[in-house]
């Protein structure tokens, strides 16, 4: 992720932890300040939890591939601190969209090379789906062994944790659809077009952090995937669990 760090992104991300408290404090005060920093805290379990799966799951395809490194590197584990990236986490945590530390791996250890870096690719965001539809289940199964969990506080607190986990990661999944890098969906696209080694490919990847942080500040990201990510949300917890 060092390749990404620079002055010019480095600006970008200071505004982008500004917009969330300072545009919270304009509408509505202290009061509003303190209610959104409670929600990230809320949120902070989902986040850890999306993104060591995201993470486990390209380490453990590369690894069934053929991949030695992610195991030597100590990728294929659950434990959190061996895939949460700080600007990555920070993002998602401030900003509602971000990245864990980027699993490495040596495309040429692999069995069939443009499949198996595809399947590395989408990995992580098929991960993210099983979690979420996961988090759903469980949803259902707190509620069902107490039925009295939405009458106080602390239920409600509770629910809240587990259903950010399934709305995290319905995020997490199509956010890093997008392509543009260090996104999985950049890798994925250059690899079934075999853009590798051309200007645009070249370009996009040295510039793809800045390129990020301009279209989140612009709010494209959100524009592009909260109604898709709602719709999944709302499927998992009524079609497939019937939660609410």
């Amino acid at each position: 992720m060092k390749r990404f760090l620079n002055t010019r992104t480095l600006l970008l991300f200071a505004i982008l932890l500004f917009l969330g408290p300072v545009s919270m404090f304009a509408e509505g005060g202290l009061a509003a300040v303190m209610d959104w920093f409670l929600g990230i805290l809320i949120a902070i379990p989902g986040v850890i939890v999306a993104l060591a799966f995201h993470e486990f799951a390209h380490a453990w395809v590369a690894y069934k591939c053929g991949d030695p490194t992610p195991k030597v590197l100590g990728r294929v584990t659950l434990d959190p601190t061996a895939h949460v990236d700080l600007l990555g986490i920070l993002m998602l945590i401030f900003c509602g969209f971000g990245w864990g530390k980027p699993v490495v791996i040596n495309p040429s250890n692999f069995k069939k090379k443009r499949r198996d870096s595809i399947m590395v690719g989408l990995a992580g965001v098929s991960m993210n789906l099983i979690v979420a539809v996961v988090f759903g289940g469980i949803l259902k199964g707190l509620l069902t062994a107490m039925p009295g969990l939405l009458t106080t506080e602390f239920g409600i607190t509770v629910f809240t944790v587990f259903y950010y986990v399934v709305q995290i990661n319905a995020v997490l999944m199509l956010f890093n659809l997008l392509p543009v890098p260090p996104l999985d969906g950049f890798g994925v696209i250059s690899d079934i077009f075999n853009l590798q080694g051309t200007k645009l490919y070249n370009f996009v990847y040295r510039n793809g952090l800045l390129i990020l942080l301009v279209l989140v500040i612009f709010n494209v990201p959100a524009k592009v995937i909260s109604l898709p990510s709602a719709k999944i949300v709302n499927f998992i917890v009524r079609n497939i669990w019937h939660v609410f």
